[in-house]
């Protein structure tokens, strides 16, 4: 408790030095932006911006990866406080117990499951990729070029394609410097254009499946839906939850699973999602008649019985819970077009 409280402290201070000093590709675990801010931003640069290619690219296990020297040497340009950052070194060398109680001290990768962690991965991936790309790469571009950062999960736009090419080239070379590595089978050019719609492939960011499509007006746009795969892991965590829990009284599961699908509708519930939302409803509602009435060797619930019991208890239905919450004129008016 007294080691997680000091890294409370520690990664308040770092936030507060670091936050005047990160980009505005930077986007997690930054205090007023969230994934769904971040993908809604994302979505509207994309329709308002010139970009025809977008690089999709994944760290392979970045967290264990972080170099520690390159670490304390991007903590030494901002704090000059030697007892501070030699608090961070013993957390990131501080040994993890095995299962056979064996001690082992990492070389690299930050503390698991630490407090201070992720403040540090942003500071990391401050220097070694946000920088870079913001002074470096843009400056030697002909078209647009665009980064958005959510932790270590990121996507690169561009306007050109020989710059794209180029740019994964320069990423991979830039990544190795700092003990980073791409992990080739989640990372490629995709491209993404509104110019020739079914020429166009998608990519996958935060949850999210984007993609080119025609609004109502038949203008082009850029549509948001959940990540098939994503979509998938949750009906297949749920459907596990359910058999479980089955047994328990009927105001414990109704009271967990309004929490569940609120968060649920809260995350996914983006414009243009409808379609995946109720998807994952009629696959709860599947999995609610078959795990209910399977308490015992008598029948619970009829489908109007079922329907009539999540009324009783308010569990809410899938829904849209998507709002511009942002000052951003240029993201209002995406807003307002993509609806």
């Amino acid at each position: 408790m007294e080691d997680k409280l000091l890294q409370v402290a520690v990664a308040s201070i770092l936030g507060s030095i670091y936050e005047t000093d990160f980009l505005d590709a930077s986007w997690g675990y930054r205090p007023g932006r969230g994934p769904q801010q971040a993908s809604r931003v994302l979505a509207g640069r994309l329709v308002l911006g010139k970009y025809h290619w977008i690089v999709e690219a994944d760290i392979r296990g970045f967290f264990d990866r972080i170099d520690h020297d390159w670490m304390v040497r991007m903590l030494k340009e901002r704090v000059d406080d030697a007892a501070l950052i030699g608090l961070v070194v013993k957390w990131l060398k501080a040994g993890v117990m095995e299962e056979d109680g064996r001690v082992l001290h990492p070389v690299t990768g930050t503390p698991q499951g630490g407090i201070v962690s992720p403040v540090l991965a942003n500071i990391y991936l401050h220097y070694a990729l946000d920088l870079w790309f913001e002074r470096r790469v843009r400056p030697h571009v002909r078209g647009q070029a665009m980064l958005m950062r959510y932790a270590d999960d990121f996507v690169c736009a561009f306007e050109n394609r020989d710059e794209a090419e180029a740019f994964m080239g320069w990423l991979a070379e830039r990544l190795g410097k700092f003990g980073l590595e791409l992990a080739g089978e989640k990372s490629g050019l995709i491209r993404f254009s509104r110019n020739g719609l079914e020429q166009n492939g998608g990519f996958r960011f935060l949850g999210f499946l984007y993609h080119w499509t025609l609004s109502h007006n038949a203008k082009p746009k850029v549509q948001r839906m959940t990540d098939p795969k994503k979509l998938q892991a949750s009906v297949a965590a749920f459907s596990e939850w359910i058999q479980t829990k089955r047994h328990q009284r009927a105001h414990r599961i109704m009271g967990q699973l309004k929490r569940k699908l609120t968060g649920y509708w809260n995350y996914y519930g983006v414009t243009g999602n409808s379609r995946s939302l109720g998807k994952f409803w009629w696959s709860v509602l599947g999995l609610l008649y078959k795990w209910l009435n399977r308490r015992s060797h008598r029948r619970s619930y009829t489908w109007k019985g079922l329907c009539a019991c999540l009324a009783d208890f308010a569990i809410p239905g899938p829904r849209i819970t998507e709002k511009p919450h942002s000052r951003d004129p240029m993201e209002q008016l995406w807003f307002v077009f993509s609806n």
